[in-house]
């Protein structure tokens, strides 16, 4: 499931309107302290170090299932997920990723960084990589972590945006490995998400739409204005920014068109006029992960975003949508319903989850140095 999705904040150490993070002296520029080079990996750790390119699509995927397995992964990653790490014509995988190959041209390591086009409040870095258990216990790890920390401090340099900036990484709470690793490199635990799951052999409760509105399945003619309402509803949510066309059709190979709805306005809002088209209020999309599922040992109809727009919240309009999807996931024979939660949401969505009968299953932990 994509990482910056989540959505929250309270007692925040910094402002949300600053993006969770305090500005220093001087621009990003100058405060990002980027290496004028950042050296590959040392020849002794025995790979060979290179780009990534979209033909190594196959190869990572079994890297990295066989990394999410030895490290008991809450979420895999599929196929279509992997090449899509690999995809975005904002991505350059010429200077932004490594890959680490052996002797025999075997992917043993890999590593990127991603700095989305459309982050505005916090120019954010995502790290991601990751060693084969084989190659482990050699120095690799830390090697690949140093590598994209220079990356990232570089990119938000050249960034162009004088706002706070964040280099960040996502690891499962129980993975106390790459926790260390993490917090030894100088990195942070500013954010906790919590996995939560629904019981779907539970009655779903009667949640009609609320008067003057309309609940109606998801459409590729409503997705703009899905993306654009999704920017308004989470411009007073930590650690997110803004999606583009581009970023927000990225993470689409677990979308699931039918378990997906949007709440309109016919009347079209507040400054309507009488030619003005239905605005859309609210959203929830979803997605099937099957990857998922023989580890966590159920299925799942998984809500990834849910979101209403501010001048139409307080109005039920968020359980409505859940469950509309509940409904959804069990006509398809879906065990469970799951999301995830950033557990410092200021909107009390963590006890309205709970009030609909989901229950925690596992947390996630964002790690960061904050520029």
């Amino acid at each position: 499931m994509p990482p910056d999705l989540y959505g929250g904040a309270v007692n925040d150490p910094y402002p949300a309107e600053a993006g969770g993070a305090r500005p220093g002296p001087g621009g990003l520029a100058v405060r990002a302290d980027a290496p004028a080079v950042v050296e590959l990996p040392p020849g002794h750790l025995e790979l060979v170090w290179r780009p990534l390119t979209l033909a190594d699509a196959d190869a990572l995927h079994v890297l990295l299932a066989t990394i999410e397995d030895a490290d008991d992964n809450i979420s895999r990653t599929s196929a279509a997920g992997a090449r899509e790490m690999l995809e975005g014509a904002w991505k350059d995988l010429s200077t932004d990723t490594l890959a680490g190959v052996d002797a025999d041209g075997a992917l043993r390591a890999y590593a990127m960084v991603e700095v989305r086009p459309g982050d505005e409040r916090t120019v954010r870095a995502f790290l991601r990589g990751g060693v084969h258990p084989a190659w482990r216990s050699r120095g690799v790890g830390p090697a690949i972590l140093a590598w994209m920390e220079g990356r990232g401090r570089q990119m938000l340099a050249a960034s162009g945006k004088d706002v706070p900036g964040r280099l960040a990484v996502y690891v499962d709470e129980h993975q106390r490995d790459q926790r260390r690793l993490y917090a030894a490199a100088g990195f942070s635990p500013i954010r906790w998400y919590t996995q939560m799951r629904r019981d779907l052999a539970d009655p779903v409760p009667p949640a009609p739409a609320p008067a003057g509105l309309q609940v109606v399945p998801w459409t590729e003619e409503l997705d703009d204005a899905v993306r654009l309402a999704h920017n308004e509803a989470f411009l007073d949510h930590w650690g997110t920014e803004p999606q583009t066309p581009e970023t927000w059709r990225n993470h689409q190979s677990g979308f699931v068109p039918s378990w997906s709805f949007v709440v309109l306005d016919p009347s079209g809002g507040d400054d309507a006029s009488s030619s003005t088209p239905p605005t859309v209020a609210a959203y929830l999309l979803s997605g099937r992960y099957e990857q998922d599922w023989p580890v966590l040992g159920y299925s799942c109809g998984y809500t990834d975003l849910l979101g209403v727009r501010p001048a139409y919240r307080g109005r039920g309009i968020a359980v409505t949508l859940l469950a509309a999807a509940m409904r959804a996931y069990r006509e398809d024979g879906m065990q469970y319903a799951a999301l995830s939660v950033d557990t410092a949401n200021p909107s009390g969505a963590h006890t309205l989850y709970e009030r609909l009968g989901y229950e925690r299953v596992s947390g996630e932990v964002l790690y960061s140095v904050e520029i």
